[in-house]
């Protein structure tokens, strides 16, 4: 079986929660940089990685890298590649993406356009041919310039793995689902405890966390673009995960994970989102408004991402929003509470500083997650019966 490095991007900030996952599953990681994990594996591991990562972006394969500081340069660096290994005489290649830092090359448009040229003629020359149609599989390229060190991958994923196939219906500004799981995890949630988004919009943390409690794989009901490349990675790679991943699957579970938004229409698209995910029944979704927030039990977990004011007019309403989340904190006995948001003053409005904040980026806008640590419960005590 083929060995390959792969590299995993993933939001700034939650590098190591993406190189814990790769470990847990099993892969040998090699190299830890902003926004990527690079790790080992064959091709077994490009389908696991596929469908059980909840807080990478994709899966690349490294084709190659290299030192390029002229346009000359890149496309000769290019060129050199054994591009031939991976993409047969009728397959459809681009650059996709090209992401540039401190370096000398900083055209997107320029850096796919050369890297395209130098590709072609790599490839005319091992299959004898002048034109290619392209009419076969897709290998989209990505490619990433950091102090004129390019390095090149070819994108086994296609569509961003944060889209899991459940999330028909959005809110105004729903959290990603791979973020969601990210912070998720950053926390010390886990299935047998509490979960309450008290603005859950199309239901994104709670979803999350139902599928980590039920231990179902996020990449288990979509498709791949290296499903399409069985010279690559053989197509009993991708059966053999996804079965995996539904052995794994246990909806017997019980839950108690809770989300409430103010707006009927949006607890409307979190249930109907939640049965496309499957877990509709491990989540108990209601309208309700913040000022009612509140539960029985002790131990519990808020997981949030209130509004931050993406509009004008709504940044005079932040200061009395947040203090309200702080006084329904300060209400329920013995939570915890984590919430991301870009907003600067939450901590003062809420009344209490953080015990931990961490600055995550959400594409290229600078948030925060707050993380306010209640205490823990007390140990269960074994039965005399020995339960």
């Amino acid at each position: 079986m083929r060995k390959f490095e792969l590299i995993a991007p993933c939001h700034f900030g939650l590098e190591a929660v993406l190189k814990k996952e790769i470990i847990d599953l099993g892969y040998d990681v090699t190299l830890v940089e902003d926004g990527r994990i690079t790790f080992f594996g064959d091709e077994e591991a490009v389908s696991r990685a596929n469908v059980f990562l909840r807080s990478a972006e994709r899966i690349l394969i490294k084709v190659g890298s290299f030192h390029a500081e002229t346009f000359e340069e890149l496309f000769q660096g290019t060129r050199s590649l054994p591009w031939e290994e991976f993409i047969p005489s009728d397959g459809k290649f681009w650059v996709a993406k090209a992401a540039s830092v401190k370096s000398k090359l900083f055209s997107p448009s320029d850096i796919q356009s050369i890297m395209k040229k130098a590709m072609v003629e790599r490839l005319k020359g091992v299959y004898h041919v002048s034109w290619f149609e392209e009419d076969g599989a897709p290998f989209p390229v990505r490619v990433f310039l950091m102090k004129d060190e390019v390095t090149v991958g070819l994108d086994t994923t296609g569509e961003s793995l944060h889209k899991r196939g459940y999330r028909k219906l959005t809110a105004k500004a729903p959290i990603a689902e791979n973020l969601a799981a990210s912070l998720i995890m950053l926390t010390p949630w886990r299935g047998d405890r509490i979960l309450v988004d008290p603005f859950c919009g199309s239901g994104t943390f709670p979803i999350e966390a139902a599928m980590m409690a039920a231990s179902m794989a996020p990449g288990m009901n979509r498709s791949f673009t290296a499903e399409e490349w069985p010279s690559v990675v053989g197509k009993r790679n991708w059966y053999d995960a996804v079965d995996e991943a539904r052995e794994m699957v246990d909806l017997q579970i019980e839950t108690d994970i809770q989300g409430y938004d103010i707006d009927d229409a949006m607890v409307s698209i979190a249930r109907e989102n939640a049965k496309l995910a499957g877990v509709d029944k491990l989540i108990h979704f209601q309208r309700r408004p913040l000022s009612q927030l509140s539960h029985p039990k002790k131990y519990g977990f808020l997981i949030t991402n209130p509004p931050y004011g993406e509009r004008l007019e709504e940044k005079s309403a932040l200061p009395a929003l947040y203090k309200e989340i702080g006084e329904r904190y300060a209400s329920l006995d013995s939570w915890s509470m984590y919430l991301i948001t870009a907003y600067e003053n939450a901590e003062r409005d809420i009344g209490r500083k953080a015990d931990k904040n961490r600055k995550i980026y959400n594409g290229m806008m600078k948030t925060y997650f707050y993380q306010y640590m209640g205490p823990k419960p007390p140990r269960r005590q074994n039965l005399p019966d020995g339960r």
